[in-house]
């Protein structure tokens, strides 16, 4: 079993940046796909951006492209760099892992996944 922990939420201005971070136990990651996924009150939960195994694919939403940068270390760890966040960035961030080498932007495509932690961000 995986267990997957996110953290670096928080309160931030609008134009700022927050670094999230997904730490993995229980077994490696290293040949697994990750992603980060996201859910804003009252709406479902959104792709935000996803790596592959060996940290030389990516995908982002178009949302967060040019602002978001997903990175990994091959290993048990991923990290999403935020950059000029705004309003409509807040929501509860989710880290996700796949039994799968390959990268998805559907949430269907992961089989593990954390608790979340929330961003907010105020204008």
């Amino acid at each position: 079993q995986v267990q997957l922990v996110e953290s670096g939420g928080g309160l931030v201005q609008a134009g700022g940046s927050l670094r999230l971070s997904c730490a993995a136990s229980g077994r490696t990651l290293s040949r697994s796909a990750m992603g980060w996924f996201r859910q804003a009150p009252g709406k479902e939960r959104d792709f935000v951006a996803a790596i592959n195994w060996s940290g030389r694919s990516t995908d982002y939403a178009d949302s967060v492209k040019g602002r978001f940068t997903i990175s990994r270390d091959n290993k048990n760890t991923m990290d999403l760099q935020m950059n000029n966040l705004k309003p409509e960035d807040t929501a509860v961030y989710y880290c996700a892992a796949s039994a799968s080498v390959y990268l998805s932007s559907k949430d269907y495509g992961y089989d593990y996944w954390g608790q979340g932690t929330q961003v907010t961000v105020s204008s």
